[in-house]
């Protein structure tokens, strides 16, 4: 075999290049997906794939959402499907407030379900006075029901908050003995981050920062260091918010911190109709250069956070 090898042409500085480039691009960086929605009907020709494009990707660990009880007895299932992979979470999003409502009897179901070992958190949950698919009364009432569950049954909180952020936080502050308190999504002003922040809450942050245009939000959060990296957890919302990389109002700085590799999962997987997990660690290098850190610190410490949080295998 030796002297084969001694027979093969001289290989030129081009190839040398390439096949640095690859070792580089194997190393991974190891992220956890805290919000994707796989039960998803766009994921249901080809989850498996998915599921292992993600894994290829370096994004160890999963968090699947449910949004109402149907959705979250699905999310559920997936995690017996693919168990230290995928975890479920158990939700009834404020949008599907009322469905509790009109069918009492569902709530059962649903605490059923949010009692299983491999549901992790309680959410998301909260209220959105964006859309008026739930009346504010019935979204409070059961936004209520969800955080009684949770201090019961001392899971974590995903809180889903659209224009709403003065009602959710006088909720949450009625309530006493609250489990770790997540704001998932986060799409909201500095100023209100500090509200969250000084409360000791979690930020989870998406693709949206590739959208954010504004001189007051979610990018100036991160470059000016008001979000803490001990309070940070990153998440796709995969089939939504895609990463738009290519944003004309990205700064170069930020679009030079992402990797080849992650680029080209991005970009052959990913669309604005159907983004996946394995967009994550494109996320996680634009934070990381917003935040002007490395990627692996925000990696580690997003995984950190993540794994300490939800109490992931």
């Amino acid at each position: 075999m030796e002297h084969q090898q001694q027979q093969t042409p001289p290989v030129g500085e081009e190839q040398l290049d390439i096949e640095d480039s690859m070792k580089h691009c194997f190393e991974n960086l190891i992220v956890i997906d805290v919000g994707a929605n796989l039960t998803n009907k766009k994921y249901s020709r080809d989850l498996d794939s998915v599921v292992q494009r993600a894994r290829d990707a370096g994004v160890q660990k999963l968090m699947v959402h449910g949004t109402s009880v149907k959705s979250s007895k699905e999310a559920l299932r997936l995690s017996r499907i693919y168990p230290d992979i995928i975890y479920s979470t158990a939700g009834i999003h404020p949008h599907d407030s009322k469905s509790i409502v009109e069918e009492p009897s569902t709530w059962f179901d649903f605490e059923h379900i949010a009692q299983a070992q491999e549901c992790v958190a309680i959410g998301p949950c909260g209220l959105d006075y964006q859309r008026d698919f739930s009346e504010p009364d019935v979204q409070k009432q059961i936004f209520a029901k969800q955080l009684h569950l949770a201090i019961h049954l001392k899971k974590p909180l995903l809180i889903h908050e659209r224009s709403a952020q003065h009602d959710v936080l006088e909720i949450l502050d009625s309530f006493e003995n609250l489990p770790p308190v997540i704001i998932r999504g986060f799409m909201g002003t500095a100023e209100e981050a500090l509200k969250y922040l000084d409360r000791r809450f979690y930020i989870s942050l998406t693709g949206y920062l590739c959208k954010d245009k504004s001189d007051t939000g979610v990018r100036r959060l991160l470059d000016n260091g008001t979000l803490p990296l001990d309070r940070l957890l990153v998440e796709t919302d995969a089939p939504f918010m895609y990463p738009n990389t290519r944003a004309s109002k990205l700064p170069q700085h930020v679009k030079s911190g992402i990797t080849e590799r992650s680029l080209l999962y991005l970009h052959r997987y990913c669309t604005f109709q159907r983004n996946e997990p394995c967009s994550l660690p494109a996320i996680v290098e634009m934070i990381a250069a917003f935040m002007k850190k490395t990627p692996d610190e925000v990696a580690l410490a997003t995984a950190f956070n993540a794994l300490k949080l939800f109490g992931l295998s």
